[in-house]
């Protein structure tokens, strides 16, 4: 059920999949439960397992030559029309580069997911669990490509400081197409002409000069204003040379191209849509924020193939959980049984007595006959009981045959 309802919603899951094919009516209620249940489970084990390493320090197992890592987040919608933020952390195996089409292709394989609905600063720590697994502090290279947000280099600052930090191919290109199209006109033959020519530079040859080149258009369009007043287009192109500059470091693509290093972030861009959106976004779906973490958690099990490993775990912390509550609901009943019956009471009740006529009390009847050992009771059903026309009760309560008698 549990699996199942981490891929499709609980409704389908349980009636179209549950029912469908193992005969057994589940509740949609039931399953939704099990499945909040089973995610809570497992967010506790990861924490649990932070914990550990944060205070053990034990080693990490040995990285990969070359690991990526990406970071990013994506909205999910909650109840009463408010939307929050699941960060997701997505790393795997650099392969090794294919020429195809002239050019050099970099696949990340291996892939697997951390997310969680958390703050930046909690986020990273919580993402330690997974981390570690992968060995990012034992890879050999650690390739961080992320887009210019801030907290993402502060996650790279506290998971491995010394990365090769890359600026997703994506965001570049889309700040110098901001730039094309705000000075030729979008759609233009010109802005498709000088567009190429920045990107084949940007990615081939020299990023230093597609950046000389946005400083000529800044600098042609800040002689052209009028008292002062900075036009749209001016702004566009201080805006996006601004945040190019900022990462110059980071857009070096033709080293990373030559290096064997990926460029693009697609790996947690396609994560946000495969881990988060697919099963968190459906239509009509708005989500308790106590069960985000849960089911998030459930997703990067499943879509990091890694259900073998993690599902002994979490049921067993499910039965340690369900034994705590059972325990727990004990110990409140307790004290509300001894308060609602006084102590001597309880003891005349045991002895036998009527504390106020101090006559010995009567057993029940039912108690009374069962108790009497000379009351009879019939032994077999009725001649007309049900049981007596199934299979098990016919032979069961059959009359002994009769050995037949020897011949003389």
């Amino acid at each position: 059920m549990v699996r199942v309802g981490s891929w499709i919603p609980f409704h389908a899951a349980a009636k179209g999949m549950v029912n469908h094919f193992t005969k057994v009516d589940v509740s949609a209620a039931t399953l939704r439960r099990k499945t909040e249940l089973a995610g809570k489970a497992y967010v506790v084990l990861q924490t649990a397992e932070v914990e550990r390493l944060e205070r053990d320090l034990p080693p990490a197992p040995q990285g990969p030559d070359v690991l990526q890592l990406s970071v990013d987040g994506a909205m999910v919608p909650l109840l009463h029309k408010e939307w929050a933020e699941v960060k997701t952390l997505a790393t795997g195996k650099v392969g090794v580069p294919v020429f195809r089409r002239g050019e050099s292709q970099v696949h990340t394989v291996e892939l697997s997911y951390f997310s969680r609905l958390a703050d930046s600063d909690s986020f990273a720590r919580l993402a330690t669990v997974e981390t570690h697994r992968r060995g990012v502090e034992t890879a050999g290279k650690v390739c961080a490509v992320n887009d210019g947000a801030i907290w993402e280099q502060t996650f790279v600052d506290l998971h491995r400081p010394d990365a090769v930090r890359i600026l997703d191919w994506g965001h570049s290109t889309g700040y110098v197409a901001a730039v094309g199209q705000a000075v030729f006109g979008a759609g233009t033959t010109a802005f498709q002409q000088w567009f190429d020519r920045q990107l084949h530079e940007l990615k081939h040859g020299d990023s230093e000069k597609v950046l000389g080149k946005l400083r000529g258009l800044r600098d042609e369009l800040a002689i052209q204003t009028v008292d002062g007043k900075e036009s749209e287009v001016l702004k566009t192109v201080r805006d996006s040379l601004e945040y190019l500059q900022k990462r110059r470091e980071q857009i070096h693509y033709a080293e990373f191209c030559a290096a064997g290093y990926p460029i693009g972030s697609g790996i947690v861009e396609s994560g946000n849509k495969l881990v988060v959106e697919a099963r968190m976004k459906g239509a009509g779906m708005h989500w308790e924020r106590a069960h985000v973490d849960g089911m998030v958690a459930l997703r990067n099990v499943v879509c990091s193939d890694r259900w073998e490993e993690a599902w002994p775990q979490i049921s067993a912390q499910m039965r340690e959980a369900a034994k705590a509550r059972s325990a727990m609901r004990r110990d409140e009943r307790r004290p509300i049984l001894a308060a609602s019956i006084p102590v001597p009471e309880v003891a005349a009740v045991a002895a036998g007595t009527d504390l106020q006529t101090a006559m010995p009390i009567a057993p029940p009847p039912v108690v009374a006959a069962i108790e009497d050992k000379s009351v009879t009771r019939p032994r077999r059903p009725a001649a007309n009981h049900p049981w007596r026309r199934m299979t098990v009760g016919r032979h069961a309560w059959a009359p002994p045959r009769q050995a037949p008698s020897a011949k003389t």
